[in-house]
């Protein structure tokens, strides 16, 4: 790709994939490159990502040149909702087929007056975790910023209300998308964009060591989740093959160098399953790995997936790690259960339709039902 004779794209794949390729400070370069002034980018990214612009024509404060020039080298498309499932507790689920027909799945949490969206960073992942729906599906693609922006816009305009927090806990390992990811959550934060506080922003990891130690340094003030599931090697290795490389001890000081060094609390998070990560040795090594260190462990009873035969563990196992690990001194709390009739669960997001890609029947709401913890 080629503009005014010398722009030869700032990321792999722009010519492809379009104008969503590119973070804030990429799509500053390309105009910067063009010989348009700096305010430019700011207004394309308010049509992109405010107010979620399905074409150039729309955006009629640039210049018809420019809008002619960007639609020729840099197409805009904004993706459609395949099929839209909404939970008895409101929770509403999106597969949103992309650009290049690759789908994703998409989660809108709505909890009070709070709005929070569960985004993918990648179509499928390559972590293969045992009780990962995703993980079953094999890996297509990673994401690029506009793409994972954009999930958040459909939830928004869905609901009609702003999104006021989001959590990459969708499809795929974040840090193994690394750069579009911090450029998403980037865009999220903008000024022009959806405007979402840093700290409302989490990014949720299977534990990729050098890419903990990077985001450390990132200077916003983003929120992290590592997915623990167990603190015994031998165990987290069968459930978490993806990560067998990273050695328990080595994520253990990560975190402690990642506390220290940006004075903001990781969650932990462990997916309790029946016989498999749920015994007393599971919790006291569970205890040991998170006594006298700066986090917050979130339990999470396991969500049923058709290739797994995880069963989740009992209520009385849930609240027995809870009342332990309260007991030790560590923050500790248990994830309410959102959107597991439609599959839109912690562990449960796949790339594929249900009902032949039309959507279903929207469900009243059931009022009053307050996540502990908002994730999926």
């Amino acid at each position: 790709m080629t503009l005014h004779g010398g722009f030869s794209g700032s990321e792999a794949g722009t010519g492809d994939t379009g104008i969503k390729a590119l973070g804030a400070q990429a799509l500053a370069d390309v105009l910067t490159e063009l010989g348009e002034p700096r305010f430019r980018s700011t207004q394309i990214l308010g049509w992109l990502y405010r107010r979620s612009a399905k074409g150039y024509a729309e955006m009629t404060d640039l210049p018809a040149r420019l809008r002619s020039e960007l639609a020729r080298h840099l197409p805009l498309f904004f993706p459609k909702v395949v099929e839209r499932q909404v939970s008895k507790d409101g929770t509403r689920k999106y597969l949103v087929r992309l650009i290049d027909g690759v789908l994703v799945e998409t989660v809108g949490l709505p909890v009070g007056d709070r709005l929070t969206v569960c985004f993918s960073t990648q179509a499928g992942c390559a972590m293969g975790c045992r009780f990962c729906a995703t993980g079953f599906s094999g890996f297509q693609r990673n994401l690029h910023p506009g793409e994972m922006v954009d999930q958040l816009n459909i939830v928004a305009n869905d609901f009609d209300r702003r999104v006021t927090g989001a959590v990459a806990m969708g499809q795929g390992e974040p840090f193994a998308n690394y750069q579009a990811t911090l450029d998403a959550l980037r865009l999220m934060n903008h000024a022009h964009g959806p405007q979402i506080g840093a700290r409302h922003l989490t990014v949720s990891t299977c534990g990729i060591l050098p890419a903990i130690s990077r985001f450390a340094e990132e200077p916003e003030q983003f929120t992290l989740a590592v997915s623990l599931h167990s603190a015994v090697q031998s165990t987290r290795d069968a459930l978490m093959p993806g990560v067998r490389s990273h050695a328990l001890p080595r994520l253990r000081d990560a975190l402690i160098g990642y506390a220290a060094q940006t004075g903001r609390r990781p969650s932990l998070e462990y997916a309790l399953a029946d016989g498999v990560n749920d015994s007393d040795a599971e919790l006291d090594a569970l205890v040991a790995f998170s006594r006298d260190m700066l986090v917050h462990v979130n339990l999470i009873p396991i969500n049923p997936v058709a290739e797994s035969n995880a069963v989740r563990a009992s209520a009385s196992r849930v609240a027995t790690f809870a009342r332990k690990l309260a007991a030790a001194g560590i923050e500790v709390s248990v994830r309410a259960e959102r959107g597991a009739d439609i599959a839109a669960a912690c562990g449960q997001l796949r790339q594929r339709a249900t009902s032949g890609g039309a959507c279903t029947e929207q469900i009243t709401p059931s009022a009053g039902h307050v996540s502990q913890s908002p994730g999926s």
